[in-house]
């Protein structure tokens, strides 16, 4: 893979961070500067921190992480490598149990129901899992699984990216969503993403069993 191809899936990546970074600044700016207070947020108001520590992790966790799939830059700054892991793993972990903390602490509005606070504890126990896995897989020496349930975390932790396209076509067709098209929508980014992962990680495996092709050199004398 030329140096141009293997910044492709980063800068993809890092677009798709975009997108719910967007979003959330302006839920902190507005946090910061004190609303407006509307129905739909004020239970941030009534407890911003796990919101705002979920926010930051996020951001940092995703465009941080969008560098570990550019395959050259990681082999040729492998301590950049492991400096990464260690804050990548914090973050994740926070992303992950934010996440789930807040779905139980909350008051959701109605469009959130009981549907989509299964998936979201659903995704942020898999996720916390997928972490502490690949921890003990690395400790283990053991980088070909560190790697798979790493990729497995980082695709639930870009969930919100993929979610605002599967949004969209609820919106153009039917128009608002409600419960129902809430829990399909958001449950289908997350869906997408992990088949993705999946993907990606049977692919790797398969690469890695194939015989690098052995080189024959000319002479010339």
């Amino acid at each position: 893979m030329n140096s141009r191809r293997s910044w492709l899936i980063p800068t993809g990546l890092i677009a798709l961070t975009l997108i719910p970074a967007a979003g959330g600044a302006i839920r902190l700016g507005s946090l910061a500067s004190g609303g407006p207070v509307t129905p739909d947020n004020e239970r941030f108001f009534a407890m911003p921190m796990p919101v705002v520590l979920h926010i930051i992790a996020a951001l940092i966790y995703c465009l941080l992480g969008a560098f570990q799939f550019a395959p050259r830059f990681r082999r040729r700054h492998p301590r950049w490598h492991r400096i990464a892991g260690r804050v990548l793993i914090p973050a994740g972990l926070m992303v992950a149990l934010s996440g789930v903390w807040m779905t139980l602490a909350y008051e959701f509005p109605p469009v959130d129901g009981l549907a989509v606070k299964i998936e979201r504890l659903i995704v942020g126990g898999v996720m916390t899992a997928a972490i502490v896995l690949a921890v003990l897989a690395v400790r283990k020496r053991d980088i070909a699984n560190h790697r798979a349930w790493m990729i497995r975390a980082y695709a639930l932790a870009q969930g919100a990216g993929t979610q605002a396209f599967t949004q969209l076509p609820w919106i153009l067709a039917v128009g608002e969503l409600n419960a129902t098209g809430r829990a399909i929508a958001l449950g289908g980014g997350w869906l997408i993403n992990a088949l993705i992962a999946e993907w990606i990680i049977r692919r790797n495996r398969k690469a890695a069993r194939v015989p690098a092709r052995p080189r024959f050199e000319v002479s010339t004398s």
